[in-house]
Order: C-alpha cells, then structure tokens, then sequence
C-alpha cells in the first residue's frame, strides 16, 4: 500500500470516527502514539481526555449529560504495563491489559471481546500495543461485525515487526458519515509520521473535522530510554 498524507486523510473524511496511530518518529527516536474521539451526538461530545498515572482516561465534561450505556464513553483509552504501552478506543484497554498480564499475547487477549453492542452501528474495537522489550514493534486491532451481522465477529490483528521511520499506520471506526455508519474496511492504512510532538499533535487536531471532533491523545516514547512526552487537546474546556 502507498503512504499517504494523515493530513489529507482526516482532511477528506469528516468522519472517521475514533483512530488510532502507531508508528516511528522522522528522526527514528521515538515511538509515535495517537488516539482520537469524534462524536455526532451530545453525549459523544460530552468527554475530556485526562491523565491517569501513566495512562489516560476519558471523562464526561459535563456528569449531567451522560446517555446510554457509559461504558462506550468512559474508559481507560490507554494504560502502561512495564515495556508495553496499550491504546484503545474502549473498556478493552483493560481486556488487553490483564491478558497481557497473565501471560496471553495481544491477539489472545482480544478473543473474548467483539464490537460495540451499539446497534446498528455495531461500532469496531480498534487497539494498538506497542512494545520495547527487544527495541521497538507494535500490532493493530480491529474487531468488527460482519458487514452489520451482528451473529458473526471478523478479528483482524496486523503486527509490524520493524518500524521503519518516519512512517505508521493508521486504522479508524467508520469509513464516513451515515446511517449506519459505515464500519472500517482493509489493512491499516501507512501514513507519514512527520515533525516533533507539537508539530504532529497540531497538524492532527487542525486536520480533525472542527465540528465533530472531541479529544486527542499524542505521545512520543524514547525508544532507548522509555521516557515519554504527552500531549493531550480537548474541545471541551
């Protein structure tokens, strides 16, 4: 597959729902992470991202708000277990976590868990680990329903074993706007990774469609180090 702008990516899609990144800074130093939240109704827009030790949650920005099922909304996006650090667009943070954890790997963690049960949506649970135990790799995640049959769960992990700099991948919750949306198709997408963290985290929230986006996450991890830089943007304040 080509490597394309993330700029032009979000630029052409007013609604790509929830993404994740993964990938390897132009100067190859650092471990690139990035998730975003979107949301069409009220209480999809009703949330903060804040930092949790080493993680990050979502918040409610407005407690009064919340509707539905406040699992979908509030949750742990990302969590740190030793050289691992886990990204996700749901409670299967904690799913990823616990297996990882108990000895499972990042695919064997994910078989108990399908979509969201937010019909007729049926949104996907997208995830991201990376990992530094022997220098630096990641894996991506989607669960999904099969094309809205919510009888069946397609999985699909994508691991990339060597980095390369400069470049990520990209994988997001709906191919668009509509009802219902319309879920991810194909491999992640490679995308361009380029600039220092301030540089990436505003050429991203700048490229986000202004009316639905919510929140985002970026951090840049020293591959020899671990040390890590963080950034967090929210529309509510």
């Amino acid at each position: 597959m080509k490597t394309v702008s993330i700029k032009s990516e979000l630029e052409n899609n007013a609604y790509p729902g929830r993404g994740i990144i993964a990938g390897k800074s132009e100067d190859g130093k650092y471990a690139v992470s990035a998730y975003w939240t979107m949301g069409r109704s009220a209480g999809s827009r009703n949330r903060v991202f804040v930092e949790d030790g080493e993680g990050i949650r979502t918040q409610a920005f407005d407690p009064s708000l919340i509707a539905g099922d406040p699992s979908l909304i509030i949750y742990a996006a990302v969590r740190v277990l030793g050289k691992q650090t886990i990204v996700t667009n749901g409670d299967q943070t904690d799913t990823i976590y616990d297996g990882l954890k108990s000895g499972l790997t990042f695919e064997q963690s994910l078989r108990s868990r399908k979509y969201e049960h937010d019909a007729p949506n049926y949104t996907p649970r997208i995830s991201s680990v990376l990992n530094f135990e022997n220098g630096f790799d990641y894996a991506l995640s989607i669960l999904k329903s099969d094309n809205g049959n919510p009888d069946n769960t397609l999985r699909f992990t994508y691991t990339y074993d060597a980095p390369v700099a400069g470049k990520g991948h990209y994988i997001h919750t709906y191919m668009g706007d509509g009802n219902p949306l319309p879920s991810y198709e194909g491999e992640p997408t490679p995308v361009e990774l380029k600039g220092n963290i301030d540089e990436f985290t505003d050429l991203l929230w700048k490229s986000l469609n202004e009316d639905n986006k919510v929140s985002l996450f970026v951090r840049y991890i020293d591959i020899e180090t671990g040390k890590y830089e963080t950034r967090i943007v929210n529309k509510n304040k």
